[in-house]
C-alpha cells in the first residue's frame, strides 16, 4: 500500500518541483526584482540625503545610500521653518471636498449610463470618453479665464468645480455596474422605489471596493497636484502641500542655508500621507482597476 501510494505521489512531487526550478520563473522573478530595485532607488536616495548631515551643501559623490554622518537636523529646520501641519489641513481639505464631488458625480453618471440609458448615453459617453485625450494643459487658459470672470480665483472653487466631470471614474462606475444584474433595478422598481434610492440602497453597497478604489485615487491626483493651484491660488496660508513644498524650497534656494538634505526633508514630509494611504489601500486599486478592465 505505502508502496503504491509513493508511486501515486511521486509524479504530482515531480511536477511541483519542475514547477518552481523552471528557468522561467526564475527570470522573471529576476527582472521583476531588478525594476522593483530601479524604481525604489530614487525613493532610498532621496530618504538618504535627508538624513545626511555631509549633503546641507552638496550631495556627496559617489552618492550614498546609507549616510555617513546621520543627522536629523534638516527635519527639525524642516519642521521649524515649514507651517507642514496647515499644509496638511489645506491640501486634506481640498481633497475631501473634491472626493466627494467627483465620485459623487461619477456613481451618478455611471448608473444613468449603465441602467437608465437614456436616448443618446453611447454618444454621450463617447464624447466623455474623447475628453480624456485632451491634455489638461490645454484647458488651462480657458478655465483660468472662466473662474477669473466669476470672481473665484483665490478660492479653492476653481479646484472642486473641475472635479464633478470625472470622465475615468463614470467610465469605471458604467464598467463595473453593466456586471450587476439589470433585474436587480427592475425588482426595485417594482416595490416602488426611485432611481436615487436603488442606486443607495441596492448597488452602492456592491461597489465598496470600487468606491474605495476612486477616494484613493482622487486623494493622490490632489495630493500631488502642482500646476493648476499654483495658477489659481495666491495667498500663501491658502497654499496646498505642493505649493507649500515649492515656496518653501525657493525661499531656502535664495539663503546662504540651503542645503539638498533640507529639500529632501521636505519631499519626505510631503510623502507621508500618500505612501500611508497607498500601502494600506493599494490591494483595492490594483484589483478593481483590473476587473473593470476585464468586464469590459
Amino acid at each position: 500500500m505505502a508502496t503504491a501510494l509513493e508511486t501515486m505521489t511521486q509524479p504530482a512531487l515531480a511536477v511541483r518541483v519542475s514547477k518552481r526550478r523552471n528557468p522561467k520563473h526564475i527570470v522573471g522573478y529576476a527582472v521583476l526584482a531588478i525594476g522593483g530595485v530601479v524604481m525604489i532607488a530614487p525613493f532610498l536616495f532621496m530618504l538618504s540625503t535627508s538624513f545626511n548631515a555631509d549633503a546641507r551643501n552638496s550631495i556627496p559623490f559617489p552618492p550614498q545610500l546609507w549616510p555617513a554622518h546621520p543627522s536629523t537636523d534638516a527635519y527639525d529646520y524642516t519642521v521649524r521653518s515649514l507651517d507642514i501641519w496647515r499644509l496638511y489641513g489645506n491640501t486634506l481639505l481640498v481633497a475631501t471636498v473634491d472626493i466627494v464631488l467627483s465620485v459623487g458625480a461619477a456613481f451618478l453618471s455611471g448608473y444613468a449610463l449603465s441602467k437608465i440609458r437614456p436616448p443618446g448615453s453611447r454618444i454621450f459617453l463617447a464624447v466623455l470618453l474623447a475628453t480624456m485625450m485632451i491634455p489638461g494643459e490645454a484647458t488651462l487658459i480657458p478655465n483660468f479665464l472662466t473662474f477669473s470672470r466669476l470672481h473665484l480665483l483665490d478660492t479653492y472653487w476653481p479646484l472642486w468645480l473641475p472635479s464633478m466631470a470625472y470622465p475615468f471614474g463614470t467610465f469605471l462606475v458604467k464598467q463595473y455596474l453593466d456586471a450587476l444584474p439589470t433585474e436587480m433595478r427592475e425588482a426595485a422598481r417594482v416595490d416602488g422605489a426611485g432611481d436615487w434610492r436603488i442606486l443607495r440602497s441596492v448597488y452602492l453597497p456592491l461597489c465598496k471596493g470600487l468606491a474605495a478604489t476612486l477616494v484613493i485615487l482622487q486623494f493622490l491626483a490632489n495630493w500631488n497636484s502642482y500646476l493648476w493651484p499654483l495658477i489659481v491660488i495666491n495667498s500663501p496660508e491658502k497654499y496646498t502641500i505642493q505649493l507649500g513644498i515649492a515656496s518653501f524650497a525657493s525661499t531656502t534656494g535664495a539663503q546662504s542655508y540651503s542645503s539638498p538634505s533640507i529639500n529632501m526633508a521636505a519631499t519626505v514630509l510631503s510623502l507621508i500621507p500618500v505612501l500611508a494611504v497607498y500601502l494600506i489601500f493599494q490591494r483595492h486599486i490594483i484589483q478593481n482597476v483590473a476587473n473593470a478592465s476585464i468586464k469590459g
